[in-house]
């Protein structure tokens, strides 16, 4: 059966879906000894022979991760700044993994990692609504006025965003401080950070929660555990949903 080139390379495990576009397009891979440069290609995986890079490619296991990223993290495989990276917390994997969707230098929390390509593209797109929830402290002390635009959608400088979910978990008095829990079904750039911003209450700490049905329960700062086979199966199912 034939498959787009850069699904395969993806599948693969050697770049995210995006990147294999990238290394397509800069003409870093080879379909039986010629250079394809077309995104549309399609291959025959078990017949075609594809190179990346000059190396075969590889049939390579799937490999899903959750993991706990602390703050001062970066959320890529490598940083021209020499910062902490999270390919630096999985390191024992010996698979390449790639972050599913991205958390801010400043913010921790709930992470997945994985080779799989295809989940990965489908629980990122715009339009596959898979909910993120989020603990925000923000500074000061926002009325339901201002919550109410938040839950309606607002206007950022890249579009209004979708109508998130928010709710006030708890208030502190004496540091001036209101904790929100707030689910969204999208992934702008620093999102969260922004809406808060757009009302008047700029975010002080911001940790993800729960990613679909996903927790942090039994992992602490910088540790993760492989998802169970269930969890991949009900990720699949809701990405299959969404596309349909």
């Amino acid at each position: 059966m034939l498959e787009r080139l850069q699904k395969v390379i993806a599948q693969a495990g050697v770049a995210s879906r995006r990147d294999a576009e990238e290394l397509i397009k800069e003409g870093k891979v080879t379909v039986n000894g010629k250079i394809v440069t077309e995104l549309g290609s399609k291959i025959e995986p078990k017949r075609d022979r594809v190179t990346v890079d000059g190396k075969p490619l590889k049939a390579e296991k799937n490999v899903y991760i959750l993991l706990y990223k602390p703050k001062g993290v970066v959320t890529t495989l490598d940083d021209p700044r020499g910062r902490k990276t999270v390919a630096t917390l999985v390191a024992a994997i010996s698979e390449r993994i790639y972050p599913v969707g991205r958390l801010d230098y400043n913010t921790e929390g709930l992470l997945i990692m994985t080779n799989d390509g295809d989940l990965t593209h489908a629980l990122t797109h715009p339009s596959h609504e898979i909910a993120k929830t989020y603990l925000a402290k923000v500074q000061g002390f926002p009325p339901e006025e201002k919550l109410d635009k938040l839950r309606a959608g607002i206007k950022l400088e890249d579009g209004v965003t979708a109508p998130a979910k928010i709710n006030i978990v708890a208030i502190d008095q004496e540091k001036e401080l209101t904790t929100l829990e707030l689910v969204i079904y999208e992934g702008k750039n620093r999102q969260i950070r922004r809406m808060c911003e757009a009302i008047g209450y700029p975010v002080k700490n911001l940790k993800r929660v729960k990613f679909a049905f996903l927790t942090l329960e039994g992992l602490r700062r910088g540790q993760y555990r492989q998802l169970l086979a269930g969890e991949i199966e009900e990720l699949k199912r809701l990405a299959k949903k969404k596309n349909s």
